[in-house]
């Protein structure tokens, strides 16, 4: 078995993934090239701008297939074989042959800053920063949105999903819903650095190192005449992975056989391991299932539930009082069913070309949200007894040791000062110096781990499923007020 999280990308598909970008990468690199900027130096922040299921928070994850991608960046002589065919309009070629032999020689040579894997986050703080040449910088835009897009919508649905489990086990059943491979096995890593605690799926379980789970379908019992042969041939065959699955005719009288079968596979024995619900109402079933698996000498078999689970839902049984003990989730946990995609954003910061000073730069927008943040960012998280206390965004040349003012970039009325003497970090930490990997992403038990410390160190209410409290992220005011000249500079200058 492969050491968790060692597995990325290039490893699961092919040595290049150079070509795992959209067109106009290509072509504003072509054009960065053709007017001679290809060399000026710009930076580049990926960030999102509201928490993922109108929740409280969001979970960074997917860094580790992240330095995996940037590890193996080059074009291969079959990328540029490819892009060599490509037609322009006129059916000229759409690069020329001295831009390829460019990219040929091209290799990382720029620095990557980023949050590590696991770690609470929240909009407008930059997961990734990247700073160098205009051109790299460029191409790198959609294999990291790519990336850690996903891996973080999926991460923070199962941090919400095994917050609702209250500690109990919650295992991705997902494969089977899921967009695709790498829809499967990208997910199933964030699921567990989220927190599940396994999966169905066995080629993640192989390429990452993930605990895998699994007992049998409905399509077992109904081949055989009867349900109780069926239980008894399971029993024969994995006695030491009995989980039945009860629901397929009578779930109540499926409980009672499955008792009859653990006795005699107490006799031989080994232990009946639990039960599974996969329809109906699992609050009833799983009180009734509880009781005659008591009443039958098994107070220690597991009740297993599955059926289009998600945090609300398991909420609620909590809230009935259900006798379930471990929880398969799937569609709605791997696929993100109700907000399928992250938003996550990736915009020019700063600029300069030789021998020139940074020029800070944004995005206008009619829409406040929209607008991005200038310079070269920071994330300093405050805390105190445990518990975080809020996050500046803040300019890495400002120096804020001794206290800042954090603004709300959507809302300026909302301002929380933090004094310099309160204990601190800052978030976004090296992991490419001049294209060379610096900083070793953590194993995934780690980050796991860290995801636990992390949503323990937030107030409850920020965790709530509805309405969350709004923890405060704010730009620092010196970097509030350059955005806001520039803002006003930038739309003078557009009229």
């Amino acid at each position: 078995m492969n050491n968790i999280g060692i597995t990325t990308p290039a490893t699961l598909y092919k040595p290049s993934l150079m070509l795992l970008t959209d067109l106009y990468q290509l072509t504003m690199a072509y054009g960065y090239w053709k007017c001679g900027m290809a060399d000026h130096e710009a930076v580049f922040s990926m960030s999102f701008r509201q928490n993922p299921f109108d929740g409280g928070y969001g979970i960074s994850c997917g860094l580790g297939y992240l330095t995996g991608y940037l590890n193996e960046f080059h074009f291969d002589e079959e990328d540029l074989s490819y892009l060599a065919s490509l037609r322009g309009n006129d059916d000229g070629p759409l690069f020329d042959d001295g831009f390829l032999q460019y990219l040929r020689e091209l290799r990382l040579t720029c620095d990557v800053d980023a949050i590590p894997e696991g770690t609470v986050v929240f909009p407008h703080e930059p997961l990734v920063q990247v700073t160098g040449p205009i051109i790299q910088a460029q191409i790198l835009e959609t294999p990291i949105l790519n990336i850690i897009n996903y891996q973080t919508l999926v991460a923070t649905k199962a941090a919400r999903v095994c917050g609702a489990a209250r500690g109990e086990p919650v295992m991705e059943f997902g494969l089977r819903r899921a967009q695709g491979i790498d829809g499967a096995l990208a997910a199933s890593r964030a699921a567990y650095i989220g927190g599940c605690a396994g999966t169905s799926n066995v080629l993640a379980g192989r390429l990452f190192g993930i605990p895998v789970k699994g007992t049998h379908a409905h399509s077992w019992v109904m081949s055989f005449t009867e349900e109780m042969d069926a239980f008894e041939a399971y029993a024969e065959a994995m006695p030491n992975n009995c989980v039945l699955l009860v629901d397929t005719y009578d779930s109540i009288e499926g409980v009672r056989k499955a008792v009859q079968v653990g006795k005699r596979l107490r006799e031989r024995g080994h232990e009946m391991a639990g039960v599974r619900l996969d329809s109906g109402d699992l609050a009833y079933l799983s009180i009734e299932a509880r009781r005659i698996l008591d009443e039958g000498g098994f107070p220690d078999a597991m009740i297993v539930a599955s059926n289009d689970l998600d945090e609300h839902i398991i909420d609620s049984l909590k809230q009935q009082d259900a006798k379930i003990g471990v929880w398969g989730v799937g569609t709605k946990l791997i696929t993100g069913y109700d907000q399928p995609a992250l938003g996550g954003v990736y915009k020019m910061t700063a600029v300069r070309g030789p021998d020139e000073d940074w020029r800070y730069t944004l995005k206008l927008s009619e829409q406040s949200i929209k607008i991005s943040n200038p310079g070269i960012l920071q994330v300093r998280r405050y805390h105190r007894d445990g518990l975080f206390l809020a996050d500046a965004i803040y300019d890495a040349a400002t120096n804020i040791d001794d206290g800042c003012t954090i603004i709300d970039p959507l809302d300026m009325t909302r301002r929380k000062h933090m004094p310099g003497d309160v204990a601190h970090t800052d978030l976004l930490v090296p992991v490419f110096r001049k294209g060379e990997q610096v900083f070793e992403v953590h194993a995934l038990d780690n980050s796991r781990g860290w995801v636990h410390k992390q949503l323990a160190a937030l107030h409850p209410t920020i965790k709530r499923l509805t309405n969350p409290h709004q923890y405060p992220v704010g730009l620092e005011q010196s970097l509030f007020e350059l955005k806001t000249d520039l803002i006003l500079k930038l739309r003078e200058k557009a009229r």
